[in-house]
């Protein structure tokens, strides 16, 4: 492939790995399997990635069938450039770190543009969300592990580490801001801004004449 497989690509060759399958096969294993926690089901997505793969020629529609009056269904089978490509993709993001970027990193890029009055109780909305979203998994997960073997969990493991990690996180921050150890004033620092950027409009660069200079040089070459 041209690019790099993204997550949804993985998944389907995952599953054509175990045998032919079509779509709503998938989807039915992502709930099973509890996959659809990591995978957003959104409509259309799923089928863009086996439309990417056959495109690539990683998987290829072995039948089209229907069941009663259900609509017709392709069934679908990894090729054997699909397998390598399932393998080499996953040995490639498994071995290297990525920065992946989020809607909240985002956010807290941003942060200054509310008061530390503004942010605590925002911060403290989302520190109660993460720790009942850690007591949901951790429940599910140890409910999980007597049934299925820890391999199929682990993905599920890291999900309540990131969760843990976040809320340290957040918890931290939020001492610092009732603290005062973290403060900010978005006044001071656009007036701050603003004072920079027009000193730095009438300071030439260090080594280059002021911009009048040049066009009068200019001039008397001409």
């Amino acid at each position: 492939m041209e690019n790099e497989l993204g997550i949804w690509e993985i998944a389907v060759l995952a599953f054509l790995r175990e045998g032919p399958m079509h779509p709503y096969q998938m989807q039915r294993l992502l709930r099973e399997r509890h996959k659809d926690e990591i995978l957003a089901l959104k409509r259309g997505s799923l089928y863009h990635a086996i439309g990417r793969l056959q495109r690539s020629g990683l998987i290829l529609a072995a039948s089209t069938g229907r069941e009663g009056r259900r609509p017709e269904r392709t069934t679908y089978r990894i090729t054997p450039e699909g397998r390598a490509e399932l393998l080499r993709s996953l040995r490639a993001i498994i071995a290297t770190p990525r920065r992946e970027s989020s809607e909240f990193m985002t956010a807290m890029s941003f942060l200054i543009h509310l008061t530390p009055a503004q942010a605590i109780p925002r911060l403290e909305e989302r520190a109660a969300s993460l720790e009942a979203d850690i007591a949901h998994s951790s429940a599910g997960l140890a409910a999980a592990s007597v049934r299925v073997l820890r391999i199929n969990l682990v993905e599920s493991e890291y999900l309540l580490a990131m969760l843990r990690a976040e809320l340290a996180w957040v918890r931290g921050l939020l001492s610092d801001l009732r603290s005062a150890r973290l403060d900010w004033n978005l006044e001071r620092i656009f007036r701050e801004a603003r004072a920079h950027t027009r000193a730095a409009a009438v300071t030439p660069a260090k080594g280059r004449p002021p911009a009048k200079d040049q066009r009068a040089k200019a001039h008397a070459k001409e």
